[in-house]
C-alpha cells in the first residue's frame, strides 16, 4: 500500500474536501492493484464515533467490496497482543469520589470556597486531572511550580492539588479513562517498536491537540506500513510561515499550529506532507485567501507582499455571502429562509455554529415551513420531559411543598401517565382553580382536605375526586428532609417517588417515565447513579438535587421524528466529518467564534505554560481550524448579528482579518469583492424584512362602553364606589362582562393579604378586650398577633416582618384604644357588620362591611377602619375614597342591623403602617344626607343610556395598575386621549 521509506508518513487533505470521502478514495487508489480483500487488512483508526459512522455510510453506498477494520482512537485494546489492561472506572464514579473529597475539604476549611461551588470545583478539578494525564504531567510537578510572584490563591489551590495527587496515586490499580488511555497508548507504542504490525495502519482525522493522541500519531507515522492523514491541512502556506509557528507563545491560536507541533516532533518539513488523494479543494484560490488572512501576527507585511499574488479576488469570494443582521432574531430568520430555499433547490445545507441559542431560533423559524432540521446536538437531557420530571421530584426533598411546585408536577405529562390520565387532568384543573380562589401557599394534608371538601360539595360524584386528593396528599406532601443521607438512600428514594408519581393511582407500575429515547437515557443515568452511589457518601437534600441537575445537564438526547434529510445543524466537532452543498457559519462574533475560554480556578496562563499543560489559545486554534475547513465549502454563508440582547457585538477576529485583507488590496478588487459579499447578504435581509412586514393598524381608542341598562350592575359594595369613580371600566368588566382576575397560583404576602391578616388580629384582640378589660395590654396584642400569623401567614420571613411592624405600633394602638374604650365599646365587627341600603327608585342595592363599629353611652355610633398603609386624606375621602362617609350614611339610615339607626358622631381610619396615625372622616363637611344624595346621583348617572363606563377616568397616578388595563388595551392610549363612547347590544 505504501512505498518503503525511512521517513514518517504524514498526508493531508485540503480544507473543503469531504474528509471521510477523500480518506476512502485515497485508500482505494492505493489498493487499486491489490486483490479486493486487501482493504480488509487495513487497520483504520479514527477520532470519533461520528467519523466511523460516516465511513460506514460511504462504504455501504458502494461500490460493493470489503471494509477496513475501523477502530476508535479511544478504544485500542484489541491491538495489544497478550496484554490485558484493567478496566477504567466510570466517569460518574470519578466525579462522585472527587465531589466527596472536595466536600470534606470544604467542611474542614470553609474559607476555601462557598459550599454552592462544590460541584463546579469537582468538575473543574476532574477536567484538570484529565488534562494532566493526557499531557503526561504529574500533580507533583504542578504543585512544585515556582509561584513566588503569585497571590495567596495558590496556597488554597495547592490543597486541592494535594487531593488530586492522592487520587491520581490510586490510578495504578483503578485507572480512570484518561489514565487508562495513556497507559494503552504507551504499551501499544512499545509493542510496535518491538514488533511492527504486518498490515497497514492509518490514523485519520485527528489534529493531535491532546498529548496522548499526539503520541499515538507519532508512533503510527513511523510504522513501516503506517500513515497519518491530517484533516484541513493548509497546502497554501509557505514554508517560512510554517517555521514561524515554532514560536509557541504567539502561534498557539493558529489553525495549523497542532500540525506544526506534530511535524516538529517527527522532524518532518511541510514540503514532505503530500496530498492523500487527488480530490481537489472546491476553491483553491479561496483557500489561499483564507490562509493568508489567518497568518500568525504580525501579518501586515505578509499581506502586502503576498496579497498581489492572489490575483483578482472577486472570483475566490464568489461563493461567499456575508450576512450582518441587526439582531440575533433577524439573523436566525435569514438563515432559515436560506435553508428553505436550499430545500427547494434539492441541495444539502448545514448550519455550523457553537451558539445553541441561535440554533434554537433557527429551528423555530423553520417551523413556519414545517421543516424540522436534523440537529446533531439534540436536546439536553435536563430539558427533556423525563429530565424536568426528575429535577422537580428531587426538589421535593429540598424545600417545603408550595402550590407552584405541586401544580407543576401534577400538570407534568409524565405524572399519572400509567392510566386514567384524562381524569387526573380534570381533577388537577379543579384543584388549581380552588387553590387560586382560596389560596394555599404551602399545601399539606389538612389544607388539601379542606379544599377538596369545598370542591366535592359542587360535584355530583365526589368520591373519585376525594380519592384522587388523598393520593395527592399521600404522594406529594411532607418530603422535605433536613438531615444528610447516603447517596444510595437518596437515589432509591428518588426513584421510588418518581415512579410512584408517574404511575398515579394505577396499580399498574408501568408508566411513560422510562419510555422513548429520553426516558431510556434518564433510566440509564439513574441506574448508573444507583450502581456508583456507594462512592458518593452522605449528601444534603440540596446537594443531591444539585447533583441530579448537573448529571442531567451533561447528557443530550435526540428524539426527533422525521427530520429533513437535507437540512442539518452541526456543532463544530460534527462538521469536521461531514460535508454539504451549502454551509452556513452562524454567530460569527467574538465570544461565539471563537468561544470565550472557560474560567480556570487553578492555573493562570503562565503557570500552564511552565507546567507543560494546554494553553487557552489551544481552544482558539481548534476553533480557527474548524472555521478554515468550513469556509472552504463550495457555497458558504458568513453570518453574524450586529447587536446581541445586551449590547453591540464584536465581529469574529477571523471575519475582521478577512475584511482587512480584502479591503487592503484594491488593485485585486478586494473592496469590491467584500462589497459584493455584503450585498448578497443584504438581499436576504431585505427578504426577511419583507417576510416580517406587517400592516400597521391604528391604536385602540380609549374605551367608554355603554351597555344596555338591563346589563348594568344593580348592586355594588361600598369599597367599589371608589373604583366606580376612578375607573368605571373596571366596574363594567367585573359586573357586566362578569370577568374576574385569576389569583396567582402562589399567594404572596402582598398588601391585600397583609390587610386581611391585620383585620383578623385586631378583631380578635378587641373581642378579647371586650370580654376582659385586663387584656388591653401590649403583651396580649402580641400573643394574639403571633397566634393569627401562625395560621394565616405561612411565610416565615413575612411573618417575622409583620410581627415586628405590629410591635412598633403596639404601644401607640394600646394608648389610643384605652381612650376609645373610655367613652365607647365595640358592638359590631367586620365579619358580622354587614350593611345594606336599597335605592328603591333605582332598583340598586349597596352593601358593605364595617371593620368595627363602637357605640357611646349616649347611643352615638363610632366607625373605624384599619389600614396597613397610609390612610386617605380628608380631601381624598371627600372626592374619591368615600368608604367611611358612605358607611356613616348607611348607619344613620339603619343599614346595619346590629347597630340600628344611630347618629354617627365620629368615623376614622386607623393607620397601622410605619407611622401610626388616625385620620378622621370629614363628617361635618360631608354630612351623611349629602353623601347619600350624591351617591344616588352618581349611581343614577350610570343608568343614563348616554353615560359610558370610561376606562381610567380619574386614576390617582398614571402608573397605577388596574385589573382590566389589558382588556382596555391601555398603553395604546393614555390619559390624554378622549374617551370614545360605544353602544353595546
Amino acid at each position: 500500500m505504501f512505498e518503503p521509506t525511512d521517513k514518517p508518513r504524514v498526508f493531508g487533505l485540503a480544507p473543503g474536501v469531504d474528509f471521510p470521502a477523500g480518506l476512502i478514495q485515497g485508500i482505494r487508489d492505493r489498493l487499486a492493484a491489490q486483490p479486493p480483500e486487501a482493504i480488509a487488512r487495513v487497520e483504520l483508526i479514527v477520532n470519533s464515533q461520528r467519523m466511523r459512522h460516516r465511513l460506514r455510510q460511504l462504504f455501504d453506498a458502494g461500490p460493493p467490496g470489503f471494509m477496513p477494520r475501523v477502530s476508535l482512537v479511544t478504544n485500542l485494546d484489541h491491538l495489544l497482543q497478550g496484554q490485558i489492561m484493567p478496566k477504567a472506572i466510570s466517569p460518574l464514579r470519578k466525579r462522585l469520589e472527587l465531589t466527596r473529597l472536595v466536600s470534606k475539604l470544604l467542611e474542614t476549611d470553609p474559607e476555601l470556597a462557598p459550599r454552592s461551588s462544590l460541584y463546579d470545583l469537582a468538575d473543574s478539578l476532574a477536567s484538570l486531572m484529565d488534562e494532566m494525564q493526557g499531557e503526561g504531567v504529574s500533580a507533583t510537578s504542578v504543585a512544585e511550580l515556582d509561584v513566588s510572584d503569585q497571590s495567596g490563591h495558590w496556597a488554597r489551590a495547592q490543597q486541592f492539588f494535594t487531593l488530586a495527587q492522592g487520587y491520581l496515586d490510586q490510578t495504578d490499580s483503578t485507572p480512570d479513562a484518561e489514565a487508562r488511555q495513556r497507559r494503552v497508548v504507551t504499551a501499544l507504542v512499545k509493542s510496535w517498536q518491538d514488533a511492527p504490525p504486518p498490515h497497514p495502519v492509518i490514523l485519520a482525522g485527528s489534529t493531535g491537540s491532546r498529548g496522548t493522541t499526539s503520541l499515538l500519531m507519532q508512533a503510527v507515522a513511523q510504522l513501516p506500513l503506517g500513515a497519518v492523514v491530517l484533516p484541513g491541512f493548509d497546502f497554501e502556506m509557505p514554508t517560512a510561515v510554517w517555521q514561524d509557528l515554532d514560536q509557541e507563545v504567539i502561534a498557539e491560536d493558529h489553525p495549523q499550529y497542532r500540525f506544526r507541533a506534530l511535524m516538529r516532533a517527527l522532524e518532518l518539513p511541510s514540503s514532505e506532507i503530500d496530498n492523500w488523494c487527488g480530490t481537489p479543494a472546491p476553491s483553491r484560490p479561496r483557500n489561499a485567501v483564507v490562509s493568508l488572512s489567518l497568518r500568525p501576527a504580525p501579518v501586515t507585511h505578509a499581506w502586502l507582499s503576498e496579497g498581489p499574488a492572489l490575483g483578482d479576488l472577486v472570483a475566490p469570494t464568489d461563493g461567499l455571502t456575508l450576512v450582518e443582521a441587526p439582531t440575533p432574531r433577524i439573523e436566525a430568520q435569514a438563515i432559515a429562509a436560506r435553508l428553505r430555499v436550499a430545500v427547494q433547490e434539492g441541495k444539502s445545507a448545514a448550519l455550523i455554529t457553537p451558539d445553541r441559542m441561535l440554533t434554537r431560533q433557527v429551528t423555530s423559524a423553520l417551523d413556519r415551513w414545517n421543516i424540522l432540521p436534523d440537529d446533531s446536538a439534540g436536546t439536553p437531557l435536563q430539558l427533556s420531559p423525563p429530565g424536568r420530571f426528575l429535577r422537580h421530584v428531587a426538589d421535593l426533598f429540598v424545600r417545603p411543598l408550595d402550590a407552584e411546585a405541586l401544580l407543576t408536577l401534577l400538570k407534568h405529562p409524565l405524572t399519572h401517565s400509567a392510566a386514567d390520565r384524562n381524569t387526573h387532568q380534570l381533577h388537577t384543573q379543579r384543584l388549581e382553580m380552588q387553590v387560586r380562589r382560596d389560596g394555599l401557599p404551602y399545601p399539606d394534608p389538612a389544607g388539601l382536605s379542606r379544599i377538596a371538601g369545598k370542591i366535592a360539595e359542587h360535584l355530583g360524584a365526589a368520591e373519585d375526586f376525594l380519592d384522587w386528593t388523598n393520593w395527592v396528599s399521600d404522594t406529594f406532601c411532607q418530603h422535605e428532609t433536613a438531615d444528610d443521607q447516603q447517596l444510595s438512600t437518596w437515589t432509591a428514594t428518588h426513584l421510588a417517588l418518581s415512579e410512584r408519581i408517574a404511575a398515579g393511582r394505577s396499580t399498574d407500575s408501568t408508566s411513560q417515565l422510562w419510555k422513548k429515547t429520553a426516558g431510556r437515557a434518564a433510566r440509564d443515568l439513574m441506574d448508573a447513579l444507583a450502581t456508583e452511589a456507594s462512592h458518593g457518601g452522605a449528601l444534603s437534600a440540596r446537594d443531591y438535587a444539585d447533583l441530579i441537575a448537573a448529571l442531567l445537564s451533561e447528557q443530550e438526547v435526540r428524539d426527533q421524528d422525521g427530520p429533513h434529510p437535507n437540512v442539518m445543524i452541526w456543532g463544530t466537532l460534527e462538521a469536521r466529518v461531514q460535508g454539504a452543498d451549502l454551509v452556513i457559519l452562524g454567530g460569527l462574533n467574538d465570544g461565539s467564534w471563537p468561544e470565550s475560554p472557560p474560567p480556570d480556578p487553578w492555573l493562570n496562563r503562565q503557570m500552564r505554560l511552565r507546567a507543560g499543560l494546554l494553553l487557552p489559545e489551544r481552544r482558539i486554534g481548534l476553533s480557527a481550524h474548524d472555521y478554515q475547513q468550513a469556509i472552504a465549502a463550495p457555497e458558504v454563508w458568513l453570518s453574524r448579528s450586529i447587536r446581541s440582547d445586551e449590547a453591540e457585538t464584536v465581529p469574529s477576529r477571523w471575519l475582521n482579518r478577512l475584511e482587512n485583507l480584502l479591503c487592503g488590496l484594491p488593485d485585486q478588487n478586494g473592496p469590491q469583492a467584500w462589497a459584493q459579499m455584503r450585498a448578497r447578504g443584504a438581499e436576504w435581509l431585505d427578504q426577511v424584512s419583507a417576510l416580517e412586514a406587517i400592516e400597521r393598524v391604528p391604536p385602540a381608542i380609549r374605551p367608554s362602553p355603554r351597555p344596555p341598562i338591563a346589563a348594568r350592575p344593580r348592586a355594588l359594595s361600598v369599597t367599589e364606589i371608589k373604583r366606580l369613580i376612578r375607573d368605571p371600566y373596571a366596574i363594567y368588566a367585573k359586573h357586566t362582562l362578569r370577568l374576574r382576575p385569576i389569583n396567582p397560583l402562589v399567594q404572596s404576602p402582598d398588601a391585600p393579604v397583609r390587610g386581611i391578616v391585620l383585620h383578623e388580629i385586631m378583631e380578635k384582640f378587641v373581642k378579647r378586650v371586650r370580654e376582659d378589660e385586663a387584656c388591653l395590654t401590649k403583651q396580649v396584642l402580641m400573643e394574639t398577633a403571633r397566634a393569627v400569623l401562625q395560621g394565616a401567614a405561612p411565610w416565615p420571613a413575612a411573618r417575622a416582618m409583620w410581627l415586628a411592624r405590629i410591635e412598633r405600633v403596639a404601644e401607640w394602638f394600646i394608648a389610643q384604644e384605652k381612650i376609645r374604650q373610655s367613652y365607647s365599646s365595640p358592638v359590631s365587627f367586620e365579619k358580622a357588620a354587614k350593611g345594606t341600603h336599597i335605592f328603591e327608585d333605582l332598583g340598586f342595592t349597596l352593601t358593605g362591611y364595617a371593620d368595627r363599629i363602637d357605640k357611646t353611652d349616649d347611643g352615638d355610633a363610632l366607625i373605624y377602619d384599619y389600614k396597613t398603609g397610609t390612610p386617605p386624606s380628608k380631601k381624598e375621602q371627600a372626592l374619591f375614597d368615600k368608604q367611611l362617609l358612605i358607611e356613616a350614611a348607611m348607619v344613620e339610615e339603619g343599614g346595619f342591623a346590629e347597630v340600628g339607626v344611630a347618629h354617627v358622631a365620629h368615623a376614622a381610619f386607623i393607620g397601622l403602617g410605619g407611622k401610626p396615625v388616625e385620620v378622621a372622616a370629614p363628617l361635618v363637611e360631608e354630612p351623611p344626607e349629602a353623601v347619600m344624595a350624591g351617591l344616588r346621583a352618581l349611581i343614577g348617572h350610570y343608568f343614563d343610556p348616554e353615560q359610558g363606563f370610561t376606562a381610567r377616568r380619574l386614576v390617582k397616578t398614571e402608573d397605577a395598575a388596574g385589573d382590566y388595563d389589558q382588556l382596555a388595551r391601555f398603553g395604546e392610549w393614555d390619559g390624554t386621549c378622549d374617551p370614545t363612547p360605544e353602544d353595546l347590544t
